[in-house]
């Protein structure tokens, strides 16, 4: 018998490179005894990305749900692994120093073992600190080497990377395939380039098996040295997903690896038990296109991870488009359609951004930006006309140096906005944190939480805790759910008017409309707010998706009677997990605002009033 192989379940990327959200707290707990059962994992993932975050949007404690979902691994032996983004710690934007030391201390009180770091820019002035800040919480420092493919991303690249890892102290290094775009045979050579310079150094690959080429890698990797493999298992096994653990387990065996048998009954039981899960909600958030393999993924390389919510994302964009080219009297596209453009979008717009990898948050921005291009494009606007501050941040070197030169065309177009290049530590851009949102949360009478754990929440994901606190994100997730199951069990009623206006003593308002026993979705702009009155002109959203006047503390949110000048940013919509600052177009004073924070605002909806300066 040859040299082991363990296997890890990537549990928590199961869920999300299948669509929008995670189980809850109670199903995690039920299932947990199960995947134990089943004998064959030494590791599951259990956390970090956008677990967090998912937990929060729903109304339910993400502190609570890591110690409990954790605890019955530890019992057992088996150990627990989350992902975390480097300088960004468990959001899309990067986080200051004392939150980032706070956050390792935080998950290594609530259970968790094993962190794997990665920066999606490769750089190590982003990992080195965390490998730090991990080794000092007791947790073990998994070092990520995020793989893709392009002229830059060499054999030579990548060992060199490890290099500084370990040197840095990295206890194991991941290759993190999350496009699983990574060729068989480079990443075959890149493990064994890792075990060249230490043979005893732990490492584990990840990969995704959309485009097709994973089950060949892992054959590779193992054959070079590789130690351990992510694996999922189904239903959510496959498409933007992971490799099933089945498959892999009887391919490893025939080459001759030592690998742990698979209790079939508990597989089958832990089968079933997602398959409910899916059924009583999250499947509503779970696109038919993501459960298939696709090697249109090949050129673009977008990760797996991202594709789970860019389905659900692109529906509402469709959407908007489409009422758009409706009113101009244009054929509308399809999602097929759209999907191509954005893919050779994206496919054009990366080497002219740099080459960052495309794993989150550069992929999300990388998408982003070619996706505002397509809908620009589509309606007769130019290319570039909309970047958000986020992604300008990754092209002026904000957050890391990218592996590659930024295009001329957008270089002139920064000086253009009077926009810096930088070169320095990205974590000197960001100041400490903690003290402000200890003060904060003194002053709403909320509690620091158990090992600091909610002041770390808060920090971490302030406008997500603040919505959490509130009730809104619950109440906006059960209107959605009611939305999507209604919208599921009667399809005609999608074709019948959801808003109606209605004008009541000389003031017009947008009312939403529910069919049957279907209440009204609470929170969004259609509900809220009357529609614009008064002096000046309309200032409609561009884009779908979540207003906000501001982007964080530092900012004062513009109210009425501010004079606002062309340029200057009026408030932001939140899309894709990216905050889009809307300016204005002409100098004037703001007459109304016509949302609240948090409310859905669609493509066109009139977001605010300014009267033009004459």
């Amino acid at each position: 018998m040859g040299r082991e192989i363990k296997f890890s379940l990537v549990f928590r990327d199961m869920w999300q490179s299948a669509g929008k959200y995670q189980p809850r707290v109670d199903q995690l707990v039920r299932i947990a005894p199960v995947i134990i059962k089943m004998g064959c994992f030494d590791r599951v993932e259990t956390n970090g990305g956008g677990f967090e975050q998912v937990n929060l949007l729903y109304g339910e404690n993400p502190n609570i749900s890591v110690r409990e979902w954790t605890k019955p691994f530890h019992e057992a032996g088996i150990q627990t692994h989350m992902l975390d983004r480097a300088l960004n710690g468990l959001r899309m934007s990067p986080c200051a120093k004392d939150l980032r030391q706070l956050f390792y201390k935080v998950k290594k009180a609530q259970g968790t073992d094993i962190t794997r770091i990665f920066c999606g820019l490769n750089d190590p002035r982003n990992v080195i600190p965390s490998i730090g800040y991990a080794k000092e919480a007791g947790m073990i420092a998994q070092a990520a080497l995020c793989i893709t493919h392009s002229p830059l991303h060499t054999v030579e690249y990548y060992v060199n990377l490890a290099k500084q890892f370990i040197d840095a102290g990295a206890d194991e290094i991941c290759l993190k395939d999350m496009a699983g775009i990574g060729r068989p045979v480079t990443l075959g050579q890149i493990v064994a380039g890792i075990k060249a310079i230490k043979p005893d150094i732990v490492v584990e690959y990840h990969s995704h098996s959309g485009p097709g080429f994973s089950v060949a890698s892992i054959l590779e990797v193992c054959k070079n040295g590789c130690d351990y493999v992510d694996v999922a298992m189904s239903p959510l096994s496959w498409g933007t997903g992971h490799a099933d653990v089945i498959a892999v387990q009887e391919m490893l065996k025939d080459a001759g690896f030592k690998v742990k048998e698979i209790n079939m009954e508990a597989y089958m039981e832990a089968r079933t038990m997602i398959q409910e899960m899916m059924d009583d909600f999250l499947g509503y958030y779970c696109p038919s296109l993501n459960r298939i393999d696709n090697s249109l993924l090949v050129k673009p390389g977008l990760p797996g991870g991202m594709m789970g919510s860019l389905m659900t994302d692109l529906e509402d964009n469709l959407a908007s488009l489409n009422k758009w080219k409706a009113k101009n009297g244009q054929e509308p596209l399809t999602t097929d359609q759209l999907l191509v453009k954005l893919f050779d979008e994206v496919a054009y717009v990366w080497p002219k951004v740099g080459y960052p990898c495309l794993v989150t948050p550069f992929s999300q921005y990388v998408k982003n930006l070619a996706l505002m291009n397509v809908i620009q494009m589509e309606k007769g606007k130019e290319r570039w006309s909309m970047i958000a501050d986020t992604i300008w941040d990754m092209i002026l070197g904000k957050a890391g140096q990218l592996p590659g030169p930024v295009d001329p065309e957008l270089v002139a177009l920064a000086k253009s906005q009077g926009r810096e290049f930088l070169t320095t530590d990205p974590q000197a851009n960001y100041p400490d944190c903690l003290d402000e949102f200890r003060a904060k949360m003194k002053e709403n009478g909320w509690e620091l939480g158990q090992d600091d754990e909610e002041l770390f929440e808060y920090a971490m994901h302030p406008s997500q805790y603040e919505a959490y606190k509130s009730g809104k994100a619950k109440a906006d997730f059960e209107a959605d759910l009611a939305k999507r199951k209604a919208e599921k069990n009667a399809p005609a009623a999608a074709a019948m008017p959801s808003t109606i206006t209605v004008s009541l003593g000389g003031q017009t308002y947008r009312l939403e409309v529910a069919y049957g026993d279907t209440a009204p979705a609470t929170g969004s702009a259609a509900a809220a707010a009357p529609a614009p009155a008064g002096a000046g002109e309309d200032i409609p959203a561009p884009i779908s998706g979540k207003f906000f006047l501001t982007n964080g503390n530092s900012e004062s949110p513009k109210k009425v009677g501010d004079s606002v000048k062309r340029g200057d940013t009026l408030c932001y919509i939140e899309a894709m997990k990216t905050y889009n600052a809307i300016c204005a177009d002409f100098d004037g004073v703001i007459t109304e605002i016509c949302c609240k924070n948090g409310d859905s605002v669609d493509e066109d909806d009139v977001i605010l009033k300014i009267a033009r300066n004459s």
